[in-house]
């Protein structure tokens, strides 16, 4: 069975609602699913104890009740880079505690979803980036790219990057963030054509209806969104499909 790694073109574009809603598109496939978020940081103190949001929503919305600390075994306080934030902490991110808690996970369940921080290339040390976690487990990747201007650039640098770090592709999902930009459709249909993957859905964003104390009911989130997931996507999971095609260039 394929596990997975929901990476994005950027911060803040969209990682966990399309985790959680991915992860419900399969509890609903009959399928047992936990998720991780391995880093964080921007977390607030709640009760002594450093709590990032997106990891807790992710936590709520697995098959079986879990810890925290196992799902975010990394968390820090300083909204930054992982690495900056770890040494500002007085902390070492350790890869090798981070892969031993993903393989409890994965002991739980039949998937695993797995959410990253930030875009691809991003330090978690000094010698690694987190891609090196993907390459270490052999993760099937799902990007998310927030579609606004300069996304076209982000997008396809991202899947340039994926590819030629020797990593599957599974599709890409968009995320309208800007509501003001006028060229969302178009600005769709040309990382469509680029990237020639498949594309597993148009998300919007749905904060409103999406929150950490409403998500442990299954029913939270948007049927639309989770029956798109569930047609496009199915034979992702079924097939083990991997798409290592180059990135299409303009004639």
């Amino acid at each position: 069975m394929t596990n997975f790694f929901i990476t994005g073109s950027d911060t803040g574009v969209g990682k966990t609602w399309f985790t959680v809603a991915f992860m419900g598109a399969l509890k609903r496939k009959g399928l047992s699913v936990m998720g991780m978020k391995p880093i964080a940081t921007g977390a607030e103190k709640i009760k002594d104890k450093l709590i990032n949001e997106d990891a807790k929503l992710i936590m709520q919305n697995c098959s079986q009740r879990v810890s925290y600390n196992l799902v975010n075994p990394f968390v820090f306080e300083l909204p930054s880079s992982p690495h900056v934030a770890a040494k500002h902490q007085g902390t070492v991110i350790d890869l090798d505690q981070i892969i031993k808690n993903y393989n409890i996970l994965r002991s739980m369940a039949d998937v695993v979803v797995v959410e990253g921080i930030g875009g691809w290339r991003v330090p978690i040390t000094d010698e690694y980036y987190l891609s090196e976690f993907v390459k270490r487990l052999d993760l099937s990747v799902i990007l998310v790219a927030g579609i606004r201007l300069g996304c076209i650039n982000h997008a396809i640098l991202t899947v340039e990057a994926i590819r030629s770090d020797g990593h599957s592709l599974c599709g890409w999902v968009s995320n309208r963030l800007d509501r003001v930009y006028s060229h969302g459709e178009e600005t769709v249909k040309i990382i469509k054509k680029r990237l020639n993957c498949p594309k597993l859905i148009l998300l919007l964003k749905i904060s409103k209806t999406l929150t950490s104390n409403n998500c442990a009911n299954k029913k939270a989130v948007p049927d639309p969104i989770a029956i798109l997931i569930d047609i496009r996507s199915w034979k992702l999971v079924e097939n083990n499909s991997v798409n290592k095609t180059p990135v299409k260039k303009p004639k």
